[in-house]
């Protein structure tokens, strides 16, 4: 008979399983000489504590200790013999390591009976099932604390019955599910972990048919009347998507009392990271430099911004010398407050100059900061125009604003020109202002539509031109990415737009008066 060939996906496969049984066994070391009392011992005493439990059988994978969101998770799938739970958390929480080592735990204490793992694709599901069925094979702890688990006949990739009665089978989103039994267990744990493709979600029709599915053909699969646990991992990468349609449905379930939502991101509501056991403000911010600020917010912040919705592309250009400008302003939007963490809003202030209808972003500054240091921009934007060309500045002053501006940022300013000698006088932009979103698309997108927003070429490479430029290509009307950079560079070129109106009778009139002195020469 001959011998069937293996693919170079095949193989690939072949070396990954290796690989991932080779460090379940290292990983799990034990005591033969352990005797039958200590180990019923033992088990007892671990079963008490999820936490211990988990960090004995799985040592692999608990590297570091939990955060509190983990815990308070795992209470609650442990405490509900009926839960409908949603888990958006962020990429690197642990959220598929950790539902696999609850649901393991539930089978081996045999209070689920059939598990159904379900994903985008039937790949993909078999894929996240691997560890949980290379867990139960080979992790010498479990072996000998609860028996050899592989049941020969009963074990393939996908789909496979341990010893100690339960059920595992990986399901592929729109492949049946009917008749999905074990003797007579319905599924009574299903897993949906990665259900979502970004792909799909541009599609409203194909995350409609998919959620169809998951309500008509996978959740009936469970018993009416017997014990279920629904499971969803996932980030929120769209807005309508099936992890949202989870979350909906998580809270109206939540008001009797068998549904839950938890939403965490990579950074919490403090601004710091979720689980610093883990993920170091210094990792995390080394980590989200690599990728795009949309990617970033969709992955790490379960907030899917389109990049260029509003703004759909950004110019840079060669900005004119600054002395061919008739004036140029500094506009400010500032963040009353002394707060420098990630969670605090940003300052913006930027240099904008217009010749020909086209609006020149100079130069920029958006970051967190104290109020001295944004008073102190000014400085840097005056010495970097270096009188070339008469400059207005200018910072935002609204009614509720006022107060801070005249006590907080004019004695501020007072002290910069005594201590520094420099002219700096700052004017309070107190326009009513409408709508931030609408004004910012009604008075700015027509100008970057038709390129006459230019932001400085030679500045593309400074942070806070970058931080700009991604305010920009994330703005959008529901204002679910800062925006404190465009209202900037919106209130700016406001500004520059009334100065040119306002000079324009002057204009006039002087070339009436040219025009009459010529007539008298005449």
């Amino acid at each position: 008979m001959a011998k069937k060939r293996l693919t170079p996906q095949d193989r690939m496969a072949l070396e990954g399983w290796n690989e991932l049984v080779a460090s379940i066994r290292e990983n799990s070391d034990i005591n033969p000489a352990d005797s039958t009392a200590e180990i019923e011992t033992r088990k007892k005493r671990l079963e008490a504590d999820d936490e211990a439990w988990f960090r004995y059988y799985f040592a692999q994978y608990y590297t570091c200790n939990p955060a509190d969101f983990h815990k308070r998770a795992t209470r609650r799938m442990m405490a509900h013999e009926r839960w409908y739970e949603v888990r958006a958390w962020s990429r690197e929480l642990a959220k598929s390591a950790r539902a696999m080592m609850e649901i393991i735990k539930l089978a081996l204490t045999r209070r689920v009976r059939n598990v159904l793992l379900i994903s985008n694709s039937q790949d993909n599901a078999q894929r996240l099932l691997l560890p949980f069925m290379a867990n139960l094979e080979e992790n010498q702890r479990i072996i000998q604390d609860y028996g050899t688990q592989k049941k020969p006949g009963a074990w393939e990739t996908g789909e496979f019955t341990c010893q100690s009665g339960c059920s595992f089978r990986a399901i592929g989103a729109g492949q049946s599910p009917r008749g999905t039994r074990n003797k007579n267990f319905r599924p009574d744990c299903i897993l949906i972990d990665d259900i979502d493709t970004d792909e799909e979600c541009r599609n409203p029709e194909r995350i409609k048919a998919k959620w169809k599915w998951l309500e008509e053909a996978l959740i009936p699969t469970m018993s009416v009347s017997g014990h279920y646990r629904v499971l969803f991992n996932g980030n929120i990468i769209a807005a309508d998507c099936c992890i949202t349609r989870a979350i909906e449905k998580a809270e109206e379930l939540k008001a009797k009392g068998i549904g839950h939502v938890d939403i965490i991101n990579i950074r919490g509501k403090n601004g710091v990271s979720s689980w610093p056991e883990k993920n170091s403000e210094e990792d995390i911010d080394l980590f989200l430099s690599l990728v795009s600020a949309s990617a970033a917010q969709k992955e790490f912040f379960n907030n899917p911004v389109a990049d260029g919705e509003v703004f759909q592309e950004i110019a840079y250009g060669k900005v004119p010398a600054l002395s061919k400008f008739k004036f140029l302003v500094i506009y400010g939007d500032p963040t009353p407050g002394e707060n420098k963490s990630k969670k605090s809003s940003t300052k913006a202030l930027c240099l904008l100059g217009k010749i020909s209808g086209r609006l020149y972003v100079i130069k920029a500054f958006l970051d967190r900061g104290l109020n001295a240091e944004f008073i102190q921009w000014y400085v840097q934007l005056l010495d970097f125009v270096g009188g070339r060309c008469p400059v207005y500045c200018y910072m935002e002053n609204n009614k509720l604003q006022d107060p801070f501006f005249q006590q907080v940022f004019q004695p501020l300013v007072r002290k910069v020109r005594r201590e520094q000698g420099v002219e700096l006088y700052i004017r309070g932009d107190e326009d009513k202002k409408t709508d931030k979103a609408t004004r910012i698309e009604a008075n700015l997108e027509p100008l970057n539509r038709e390129g006459n927003l230019i932001f400085n070429e030679a500045e593309r490479d400074n942070p806070h031109m970058k931080r700009l430029a991604d305010q920009f290509r994330l703005f959008n009307l529901q204002l679910t990415y800062p925006a404190d950079g465009p209202d900037c560079v919106e209130g700016g070129n406001r500004i520059i737009d009334r100065k040119q109106r306002d000079m324009e009778p002057a204009k006039k009139i002087a070339r009436s008066v040219l025009r009459k002195n010529n007539k008298y020469r005449q």
